[in-house]
């Protein structure tokens, strides 16, 4: 009987167009042959061999669904993603893009529906090794570290580093050697930011890595950086749209656009391939990249090679582009980054310890005004708090550091300070004027009784009892502030985080990456923890 219900279970399976009519007349079937057979098993079964059948079945329904072949799921970031994958303007609900056509025409070569998955662009190979999506597209780029650990596509794209420079620079920045002491931007976790570190061991640039395209080109033209280093797909689309700088003609290096697969999809993978193989044949692929304004010579040349079946190396250029053709091991890749991890460490230290003192500054000076200010200046106060505590940090930090850029351009560990001490400001707020109204009335009145006038009593009687009563949360409120650090990388403040993100992108693997992220954050946090231990246990009010 069980095999009899799996094998209607195993209609499921059936891809062709008859596979509901398949399933229901299993089911018919043997239906009736569990109408004939009831009696029997009501004698023979007893109630836990009904529900282990039950189990059984509810199993074989479960892996059928799962292992459905109908779908073809892709992951991609419509965020900043043209021309790559973006949400209509016409229709936010649709996604257009190069590789979006891309998607559908893998899809519609393995005769299954398309489905989109959406992924930050730097969580693509974790999201793909998990299982979330059978393929990733959208800029995904052509490294060693993906040919080691994952099932890259045949390349389908080939794209050039180049420099961008405003009209102004153009004749006196004209390669990376021309920028020492500068400040030159990219993407983090891409070919660009490996060639940016290089170069900053080698001619002494300043690397600055973003999270997004579009505003590594705004702070160009604004005059926060010198340059921007990106693919030219993405650096000409910019300058059509964005007026104030030109890209240099002489390119930097040049890699290739993939779709990434986990190594166990192998076998999916060598099939993708030789459907883009017949896109490429056939001219479907260059139909695709006209429409979308990027086809170029470079293009025939690559597919010429990649059906010829010829090696193709994932990166060239900028010297051969030395250590980057080659993908180091985890524990190489950690001694290079190890140094760069350590110094995002002291950035987040020096971050946090500042902004956590400003914000007891002001905390201070709100709780006090909201227990003795007048009421204009309570209201006012109290606005401010709700203010700050109802919006997102992040948001406050981008209105910050990009919205009022035109009128005060701060530079962006000051936003960043600034920022993180204005939002805890709030929260410390409350906390002090919490323990300042928990001080016992009495105590106040004989204070008061006794002669001391009420900056006196504040000084003397209510604070010292508010401050012990508040160390516990404004402890964990600085362990808070400590994490929240990592918010900052939105606006190029490369903390511990941020740089924990880059290692592991490049390596492929967030094990240890995160590991020694995680030991980094626990050395700087339990120091603190332990001392706020003691500071209690030393100021414990005495037992009645």
């Amino acid at each position: 009987m069980l095999v009899n219900y799996c094998d209607v279970i195993a209609g499921l399976r059936e891809p062709s167009s008859h596979s509901a009519g398949k399933f229901l007349h299993g089911a018919r079937a043997a239906s009736s042959r569990v109408d004939r057979r009831t009696s029997s098993v009501h004698r023979l079964t007893p109630p836990a061999s009904l529900a282990g059948v039950t189990i059984f079945i509810t199993a074989c329904l479960g892996a059928a669904l799962a292992q459905s072949p109908g779908e073809f799921r892709w992951a991609g970031d419509p965020e900043g993603g043209a021309p790559f994958v973006e949400a209509d303007p016409a229709r936010p609900d649709k996604l257009v893009g190069f590789d979006v056509e891309i998607a559908d025409l893998i899809a519609r070569g393995l005769r299954r529906k398309v489905s989109f998955v959406n992924v930050t662009f730097t969580s693509i190979d974790q999201s793909i090794e998990r299982g979330d999506a059978d393929i990733g597209l959208g800029g995904v780029e052509d490294t060693p570290a993906r040919r080691a650990t994952m099932a890259p596509t045949v390349p389908y794209y080939q794209f050039r580093e180049v420099l961008s420079v405003r009209d102004a620079d153009a004749a006196r920045f004209r390669t990376l050697a021309d920028l020492k002491g500068r400040r030159v931007g990219t993407l983090a976790g891409t070919i660009a930011y490996e060639i940016l570190l290089r170069a900053e061991r080698e001619f002494g640039i300043e690397p600055v890595s973003y999270d997004d395209d579009v505003h590594p080109y705004t702070d160009l033209v604004i005059g926060r950086l010198d340059a921007v280093l990106l693919d030219n797909v993405l650096a000409e689309r910019r300058r059509r749209a964005m007026p104030g700088f030109m890209i240099q003609p002489q390119s930097v290096a040049a890699s290739h656009y993939v779709g990434v697969l986990a190594l166990r999809n192998a076998a999916l993978r060598d099939t993708i391939d030789e459907i883009l193989r017949g896109a490429m044949r056939d001219g479907t692929l260059e139909r695709i990249f006209r429409r979308w304004g990027v086809w170029n010579d470079d293009q025939p040349r690559l597919y010429e090679r990649v059906l010829a079946r010829e090696p193709v190396a994932p990166v060239s250029g900028f010297g051969g582009a030395g250590d980057l053709a080659l993908a180091p091991s985890a524990w190489e890749a950690a001694a290079r980054y190890l140094p760069a991890l350590l110094r995002a460490s002291i950035v987040t230290v020096v971050l946090s310890c500042l902004a956590m003192g400003i914000a007891v500054f002001l905390g201070i000076s709100i709780a006090s005004g909201r227990v003795y200010g007048g009421g204009f200046t309570q209201k006012l106060l109290t606005g401010y708090v709700e203010v700050i505590r109802g919006t997102p940090i992040l948001l406050q930090l981008f209105v910050l550091y990009y919205g009022i850029a035109d009128v005060i351009r701060l530079p962006a560990f000051a936003a960043a300070l600034l920022g993180l001490a204005l939002n805890y400001a709030a929260y410390e707020s409350e906390i002090y004027r919490g323990a300042l109204e928990a001080v016992p009335a009495g105590q106040l009145e004989a204070a008061r009784i006794l002669g001391l006038s009420e900056p006196q009593v504040l000084v003397l009687v209510r604070g010292p009892q508010a401050f012990r009563l508040a160390l516990a949360p404004m402890t964990n409120d600085f362990v808070a502030l400590l994490k929240d650090s990592s918010l900052v990388s939105v606006l190029t403040v490369l903390e511990l985080t941020k740089q924990t993100q880059i290692f592991a992108t490049n390596i492929g693997s967030w094990i240890l990456p995160g590991l020694l992220c995680a030991a980094l954050y626990l050395a700087m946090s339990l120091p603190l923890a332990a001392l706020a231990r003691r500071l209690e246990q030393r100021w414990k009010a005495p037992a009645a």
